[in-house]
């Protein structure tokens, strides 16, 4: 990766882009279209199909064709093996692109998306793809004069819904399981962030996946993930986004099929720092990193920072330095480390957050400004606010920006109370030099990852997965595939 080769893709102009049904691009029943505009500038980008519910119902009635004639669901295993594994080379070899139209369209930087975007997506279809031809049924321990066995049936569609963080890597999640257990899958992108998606559906089809099998349907939530989510021949939805929207899947089951929903609606992710931290410098640069890195745009974000009392003031203060040596800019600079927020709603938003902060009594110690004006783009400085307390609406709410809540604890039962006392449950982090401490501090939080002498950085052989209102269900690791089958049971009188 070079600065050339990024600037000549950015370069490129962007075609506007249909719905993926059926292996071609179409228009769509009304022909409209959206605008999209690019973070980096604030200016028109491309425009993207503008999806009705007539949209929706074709695509999902030709994953469901595909699904049924067993085009793919029927395919040996061998034979979807090598077809994933083919696109995850096609990803990888298109990498540096796919990244490029990702900045362009959702403002991550680009050091980051490179990695997190697309060499992800290629190494989350590498690795369902291996697992497909490695999974057994099981036979159950029964009388000699009765043969029972246990399959792990397909589902069928699979509708999935994505948001514009990190659309390829969470795309990915969701996609390859689906298609590695042999479902169909019909997949409404962000309608901020859909064009790298609509590229993999291009290269899924190069590589062999059958003309059905994998849809995308652009458009607004409130129409397409509505229909979607309503559709009586959707077997299961699978959600990575906010709160009320995974509430609204849920009633919408219930209106519909009853299909089963699985949800990853966010955190407020409690980071604890003990006085023995192993390298509190360490510690410091780790915990800042996993805040404001993609603008603080992370499902995972250690936004809420919570210190030991007698380290305190000088754990913030290293931290606040930290906040204030980042570079923020262009997140096609290859010396940008923090590119730009995703949208001006968004960033507008982040500045609501700080102001109530101050308002209810937490210290702005940098930060909490909008920057690079000039650009047109929506910038964000990285902020740290000092004395939050409990009940502070910073504390308790997801706010999805580069916005640093900390506040201090006097012991390891504190630290568990706080970490604790939040509606969610996604993640968190644990620094002590103490093993025991370590071990009870895992037992204690009430979260799907904690995270200990470090931040961030888990890979696919383990699960991502919710607690509370942080959702159910688990993306990554080969747990990720109990979402995408069915149990059935054949008893065999012998």
């Amino acid at each position: 990766m070079d600065q050339p080769s990024i600037d000549a893709l950015r370069a490129q102009a962007v075609a506007p882009r249909g719905h993926f049904i059926n292996g071609a691009y179409h228009s769509g029943e009304t022909g409209a279209q959206m605008e999209v505009l690019s973070p980096i500038d604030g200016q028109p980008l491309t425009q993207i199909a503008d999806g009705s519910a007539a949209d929706v119902d074709a695509a999902v009635r030709a994953a469901r064709v595909a699904f049924e004639d067993g085009r793919w669901s029927r395919m040996s295993p061998s034979t979807r093996k090598n077809v994933l594994l083919k696109l995850a080379d096609l990803i990888e070899g298109r990498a540096l692109e796919l990244a490029v139209l990702g900045v362009r369209d959702n403002g991550t930087e680009i050091n980051m998306a490179l990695k997190a975007e697309a060499y992800s997506a290629a190494t989350t279809f590498r690795y369902y793809a291996e697992a497909i031809d490695k999974l057994y049924g099981q036979v159950a321990p029964t009388s000699e004069d009765v043969l029972g066995l246990i399959h792990h049936a397909p589902v069928g569609v699979v509708g999935a819904i994505v948001p514009w963080n990190f659309p390829l890597m969470i795309g990915s999640w969701k996609i390859a399981p689906a298609l590695a257990m042999g479902n169909s899958v019909v997949l409404k992108p962000s309608e901020t962030a859909s064009l790298s998606l609509l590229k993999i559906a291009e290269l899924a089809a190069e590589a062999g996946v059958p003309d059905g099998v994998f849809n995308v349907i652009t458009g607004k939530g409130a129409v397409v993930g509505e229909a979607l989510a309503l559709s009586m021949d959707v077997d299961i939805m699978v959600f990575t986004g906010s709160g009320g929207t995974g509430r609204r899947l849920l009633e919408y089951s219930a209106r519909s099929n009853l299909k089963r929903c699985y949800l990853e609606l966010g955190g407020k992710s409690a980071n604890i720092v003990f006085s023995d931290a192993p390298d509190l410098a360490e510690t410091a640069k780790v915990s800042a990193a996993g805040i404001f890195r993609n603008s603080g745009q992370v499902c995972v974000a250690g936004s809420r920072l919570l210190v030991q009392e007698d380290i305190y003031e000088d754990f913030v203060t290293e931290i606040t330095r930290h906040a204030q040596a980042f570079h923020v800019g262009d997140p096609l600079d290859l010396n940008s480390q923090i590119g730009a927020v995703h949208s001006l709603p968004e960033l507008e938003a982040n500045l609501r957050f700080v102001t109530q902060a101050e308002a209810e009594g937490a210290e702005r110690r940098t930060g909490g400004d909008r920057i690079l004006t000039n650009t047109g783009g929506y910038y964000m400085a990285p902020t740290v606010m000092a004395g939050v307390k409990e009940t502070d609406t910073l504390f308790q709410n997801e706010v999805f920006g580069p916005v640093l809540a900390v506040t201090p604890f006097k012991d390891e039962a504190e630290a568990i109370r706080l970490a604790n006392a939040t509606v969610y449950g996604l993640a968190g982090g644990v620094w002590t030099a103490n093993l025991s401490r370590a071990h009870r501090m895992i037992a204690g939080i009430r979260a799907g990852v904690v995270h200990v002498n470090t931040y961030g950085g888990a890979d696919l052989t383990v699960p991502l997965g919710g607690v509370g209102q942080s959702g159910n269900g688990h993306d990554k690791s080969l747990h990720a595939l109990e979402k995408y089958t069915n149990l059935k049971t054949a008893w065999i009188k012998l």
